[in-house]
């Protein structure tokens, strides 16, 4: 996962609960996710467009030939 041990991770937590407070960990997870969510999305959308855009480009040349 990333090359971060249980210490490593342990070390961020502690940061990120002194940093934002244990009262945000929770919202700030939320965001997290649904930022996660949404470049899933896009991904996906762009590798289907590429993936369409391949599909035209190879009918197109048939035709042509």
């Amino acid at each position: 996962m990333l090359g971060l041990g249980v210490t490593e991770l342990t070390i961020i937590l502690v940061i990120v609960v002194v940093i934002f407070g244990a009262n945000k960990i929770p919202q700030i997870a939320t965001g997290l996710g649904k930022a996660l969510v949404n470049f899933k999305r896009a991904s996906q959308g762009l590798e289907d467009e590429i993936k369409d855009a391949s599909k035209r480009t190879i009918e197109e040349d048939r035709k042509e030939k």
